[in-house]
C-alpha cells in the first residue's frame, strides 16, 4: 500500500495511473494460476461483487443488487458458482458479465489461447437456446457475439459440460483490434427469444492452452488439522509438483459424508475451513489436481472440532495467522515481504519486509518459531539486502525478490531511493537487533550486518544540497529529486526524522525534528476536540488510522512528549476520534458502530484510496488492521472489533494469513487479497499491547535515548502500560 505525506495523496494517485514498468523474471505458481483464472469462486455467497447484468423488457434477468447471483449448492470447484437465470423474448435483451478481479499488481495478461469455462443446466437446454458470448479487453475494444451452439449440441441436464472456445474465433466489433489476451470481462448476452426461462450454473472462467498431458499428481503427505472457535486451519507438507494446479479439500462434519468445502492454490499448502460454531468436529482430506481438473489421489484424513477460546488465545490466533504472511508467504529467495498476496509474486516491498521483521520477533516471542528459526530468517533478509539496490544507502520501494534489482512499481520517476520506506526497514533491522543481541555466532554475525547496513544509510543526503532544513523523500539516479516530495507535517514518517537525527554516521542535526517533521503548523497541529475527544496533533480528524502505527511499532511514544503532545495519548485518541465517527456514522454506511470500526488508507472496492473518518474520504470500506493494530491503543474497543470481525464476518473475511485486507458491507465486498503493510500491524501492536517486547527491543538500541535527548523529548506521566485496560 502506497503511503505518502498526507497533503501529497493526490500526487500519488496520479502517479499510480502511469503505466507500471517492472523488470522481468520467472513467474511463480501463484502469478502463473492468476495469468490463467478470470473467476473460480466468490467470497460472498449471495452475489458476486465482480459482475453485472441488465435486462431488457420483456427479456428478464435474475440479479441480486445488480449483480450476478451466487450459488453455493450447485458448483464444478468448492465452494460455490455463478447462477445465470434468464427469460429471453422478442424485442427484448439482457446481458450478464463477469469482470476480473484486478487487485494491486495484476498485470492483465493471459498467455493461453483458449476461453473455457464449466456450465451446470439442471434442465435441459438446447443449443440454439443457450446465450452468446462477448469479450471485452483491457482497452475496451469488445468483439461480436459468439453462438455457444457453434461449441456444443446442447446441455443435457444435470451435467457439467465444460466449453472451450479458440480466442481466434472472437472477432472485433469495436473500432479497434480486440487483444484476447488482454480479456478483463466475459459477458453472456441474449441469444434466441424462445420466451421460456433457462437456468445456468457458471464455474471456473479461464483463458489456458486447449490441453495438456497426462501425468500422475502427487498425494499430500502429513495433512494437519487445529481448531479455534469458528474455523479449522488445515495444513499440509509442500508439494513441488509442476503439474499441481490447485487442491481440493474435503471435509466431513460431526460424522456426515465427505463433501469438497474448498480450493487453494499450488503455492499455498493451507486452507481455513470457517465452520462458523463452536462444538463441531470435522475430518479432512485433501487431493490435488492439475490444469485439466484431473484429481490425483486424496490424502489421509486429519481431524480437528471447534471449541470456545480465550480472548487471549483470540489473540493469538490473530497474530499467528498474520506471522503467516511473513513466514510461509515470504519471498523464498530473499526472505523479503511480498507487497500483496495474491500479486505479482516478483515484487517485494521494503517498508512491508521491516513490518515483517517485527512479525519475527513477536513469532519468535510466542513460540510460532523457533528463535533459530528466526535468526536464519534474518540472515537470509539481511544477506540479500546486502547485496540488493541501494542508492546513497538507501534501498527503492520495491525490489525483485530474486535478484535485488529495483522495481518502479508506481511510476518511472519512482525508482531510487526512497527514504521512508528505508526507514521502515531500518525501524525492524534495529529491533531485531537488540532482540536477537545473544552470544551464538549466528546471533553476533545478524548484530553485524544490522549495524553495518544501518551505517550505510546516508540520510543526511536527503537534505539535499546545499543542505536544507527538511528530508526529502525520494531521489533517482536518473532523474534526481523530480518526484521532490518534502517530508514534512503530521503523517506517518516520525521514524524517518527520529532514525536520520539517531544515525551514527550520516545523521542530520536535531533541529530537523522541528524545521522539517513539524515544520508546518498548519499541516502538523490541531488542538481541536471531535467527539468530545481532543486532538494535539494530525490533520483534521486524524486522518488514516496507519498514521499511529507506522512510526510507532518500533518506536514507544509511552511516557514521552515534544513540544507538542504525548503521542501515546494523541495517537489513542486518534483511534477514539475514528471508532466515535463510525459509531456517529454519517454516511450511514451498513455495518458501522462500535464493533466494525478502522478507517483507514487501502484497497478499497475500486482500488487505493487513502479512507479516514471524514464524509469526503469514506465510503463504507473497512481495514481489519486499522482497528486490531489499535489495541495497544485502546485494548477493549479494539478488541470488541476484532470480535466481530472474526464471528460474524469470518466466513468472508478470515483466511489462512488471517482477516482479509477490506471490506465493504453496504457493497457487500470484501478484498480477496493480503498486504504486506497490513498485516503486520496486528501481529506487531497486538504484541506491544500485551508484552511490549518490540517497544522494548528498539528502544534498546544506543542510539535511541540520546537521539531523543537531542530533540529535547520530556519524561511524561506514564499514560498506559502494556495490557492495561
Amino acid at each position: 500500500m502506497e503511503r505518502v505525506p498526507y497533503q501529497t495523496h493526490s500526487f500519488q494517485r496520479l502517479l499510480l495511473t502511469v503505466s507500471v514498468v517492472i523488470c522481468g523474471s520467472t513467474a511463480r505458481a501463484d502469478t502463473a494460476y492468476f495469468q490463467r483464472i478470470l473467476f473460480d469462486n466468490s467470497l460472498t455467497p449471495d452475489a458476486y461483487y465482480h459482475s453485472s447484468g441488465r435486462a431488457s423488457a420483456p427479456s428478464r434477468l435474475e440479479l441480486s443488487g445488480g449483480k450476478l447471483p451466487v450459488d453455493t449448492r450447485t458448483f464444478f470447484t468448492p465452494p460455490n458458482a455463478l447462477r445465470l437465470k434468464w427469460t429471453s423474448a422478442r424485442e427484448g435483451g439482457w446481458e450478464a458479465e463477469i469482470h476480473l478481479y484486478e487487485w494491486r499488481n495484476r498485470e492483465v495478461y493471459f498467455p493461453g489461447d483458449t476461453l473455457q469455462f464449466w456450465i451446470y443446466a439442471p434442465q435441459a437446454i438446447s443449443s440454439a437456446n443457450l446465450p452468446r458470448v462477448v469479450l471485452r479487453d483491457k482497452d475496451r475494444n469488445f468483439t461480436r457475439p459468439l453462438d455457444l451452439a457453434q461449441f456444443t449440441s446442447g446441455m443435457p441436464p444435470a451435467q457439467w459440460v465444460q466449453i472451450k472456445i479458440p480466442l481466434d474465433r472472437f472477432a472485433t466489433a469495436s473500432i479497434h483490434p480486440f487483444d484476447g489476451h488482454r480479456t478483463n470481462s466475459v459477458a453472456f448476452v441474449q441469444g434466441a427469444p424462445d420466451g421460456e426461462e433457462h437456468t445456468l450454473f457458471l464455474d471456473e472462467v479461464k483463458i489456458d492452452e486447449a490441453a495438456f498431458p497426462k501425468r500422475s499428481l502427487p498425494v499430500p503427505h502429513n495433512v494437519r488439522a487445529k481448531g479455534y472457535e469458528r474455523h479449522v486451519d488445515v495444513s499440509w507438507d509442500p508439494t513441488r509438483s509442476p503439474d499441481v494446479e490447485r487442491y481440493t479439500v474435503y471435509r466431513s462434519l460431526d460424522n456426515g459424508p465427505f463433501q469438497p468445502v474448498g480450493i487453494q492454490v499450488s503455492d499455498i499448502h493451507r486452507y481455513a475451513d470457517f465452520i462458523g460454531a463452536p462444538n463441531h468436529t470435522a475430518v479432512y482430506k485433501v487431493a490435488a489436481s492439475d490444469r485439466a481438473y484431473r484429481e490425483g489421489q486424496a490424502s489421509a484424513t486429519a481431524s480437528a472440532s471447534t471449541h470456545a477460546i480465550t480472548d487471549d488465545d483470540l489473540l493469538t490466533m490473530v497474530q499467528e495467522a498474520c506471522f503467516r504472511y511473513y513466514w510461509e508467504g515470504a519471498d523464498p529467495s530473499s526472505g523479503m515481504t511480498r507487497e500483496n498476496i495474491p500479486g505479482d509474486d516478483r515484487i517485494v516491498a521494503t517498508g512491508a519486509s521491516g513490518f515483517g521483521i517485527m512479525a519475527l520477533i513477536a513469532g519468535v516471542h510466542r513460540g510460532f518459531i523457533t528463535r533459530e528459526e528466526g535468526v536464519e530468517r534474518l540472515l537470509k533478509i539481511t544477506g540479500f539486502l546486502a547485496r540488493a539496490d541501494r542508492f546513497h544507502g538507501a534501498w527503492p520501494h520495491f525490489m525483485n525478490g530474486a535478484t535485488g534489482r529495483r522495481m518502479p512499481v508506481f511510476a518511472m520517476f519512482d525508482n531510487g531511493a526512497d527514504l521512508v520506506e528505508t526507514s521502515f526497514l531500518m525501524e525492524g533491522l534495529l529491533a531485531a537487533r537488540e532482540y536477537f543481541k545473544g552470544s551464538s555466532q549466528a546471533e553476533q554475525e545478524l548484530y553485524s550486518r544490522i549495524t553495518k547496513l544501518w551505517n550505510q544509510v546516508e540520510w543526511n543526503w536527503f537534505r539535499r544540497n546545499p543542505p536544507r532544513d527538511a528530508l526529502w523523500w525520494h531521489w533517482s539516479p536518473e532523474y534526481s529529486w523530480y518526484i521532490n516530495n518534502r517530508l514534512t507535517g503530521w503523517n506517518e514518517v516520525m521514524i524517518t526524522y527520529l532514525l536520520a537525527i539517531a544515525s551514527p554516521r550520516h545523521g542530520v542535526p536535531a533541529s530537523l525534528y522541528y524545521t522539517g517533521w513539524a515544520g508546518r503548523p498548519d499541516l502538523y497541529l490541531n488542538g481541536h476536540s471531535y467527539y468530545g475527544i481532543h486532538l494535539d496533533v494530525g490533520p483534521g480528524t486524524g486522518g488514516p488510522l496507519f498514521f499511529t502505527d507506522y512510526s510507532y511499532m518500533g518506536f514507544d511514544p509511552r511516557g514521552l512528549r515534544d513540544r507538542f503532545t504525548d503521542y501515546f495519548t494523541n495517537n489513542r485518541n486518534i483511534a477514539r476520534i475514528n471508532r466515535a465517527y463510525c459509531i456517529q456514522n454519517p454516511g450511514r454506511y451498513k455495518g458501522y458502530g462500535a464493533q466494525v470500526w478502522g478507517i483507514t488508507a487501502v484497497d478499497g472496492p475500486e482500488g487505493y484510496e487513502p479512507y479516514e473518518p471524514t464524509p469526503k474520504l469514506d465510503d463504507g470500506t473497512i481495514a481489519p488492521t486499522g482497528a486490531i493494530a489499535a489495541l495497544a491503543y485502546t485494548p477493549d474497543a479494539a478488541m470488541q472489533a476484532l470480535k466481530y470481525f472474526y464471528r460474524e464476518l469470518g466466513s468472508r473475511l478470515w483466511d489462512v494469513y488471517g482477516f482479509r485486507d477490506a471490506f465493504n458491507l453496504q457493497k457487500n465486498w470484501f478484498s480477496r487479497i493480503n498486504m504486506g503493510l497490513n498485516q503486520a500491524p496486528m501481529v506487531v501492536m497486538i504484541e506491544n499491547g500485551r508484552s511490549g517486547v518490540i517497544w522494548k527491543s528498539f528502544m534498546a538500541n544506543p542510539e535511541i535515548r540520546p537521539m531523543l535527548k537531542r530533540i529535547g523529548f520530556k519524561s511524561a506521566q506514564q499514560t498506559s502500560t502494556a495490557g492495561h485496560r
